[in-house]
């Protein structure tokens, strides 16, 4: 049974860090990439940040580019998303995901909530 479970979300002030994580488990994880995704209040979910499953390629949605960073351990199937620089505009909950061919594998968590507001 495919399990995704993200933490390390909370609240924080403009300009703060956090640090996700998603432990994952039930497929084999060093074969997909892994991507982070948010959704806010009102709006779909958007993809913001992918990692390929064995090398260093990453992408990143423009709006966080220069201030997160993903990353992953395929030894303990986890993905992390460092998060510098936080806005209110960041405020969501954060999911991740495997990714083949441009598309989510996998149902989704529960997600973590992020916070950003003074």
């Amino acid at each position: 049974q495919v399990q995704l479970v993200e933490s390390g979300g909370g609240l924080v002030q403009p300009g703060g860090s956090l640090r996700l994580s998603c432990a994952a488990s039930g497929f084999t994880f060093v074969n997909y990439a892994m991507a982070w995704y948010r959704q806010a209040p009102g709006k779909e979910r958007e993809l913001v940040a992918s990692i390929g499953n064995v090398g260093p390629l990453t992408s990143y949605v423009d709006s966080v580019k220069g201030r997160f960073t993903i990353s992953r351990n395929n030894a303990q199937n986890t993905v992390y998303l460092q998060m510098n620089g936080l806005k209110p505009e960041d405020t969501a909950v954060y999911y991740c995901n495997a990714r083949l061919r441009g598309t989510t594998v996998w149902g989704w968590g529960q997600g973590t909530q992020v916070t950003v507001t003074s």
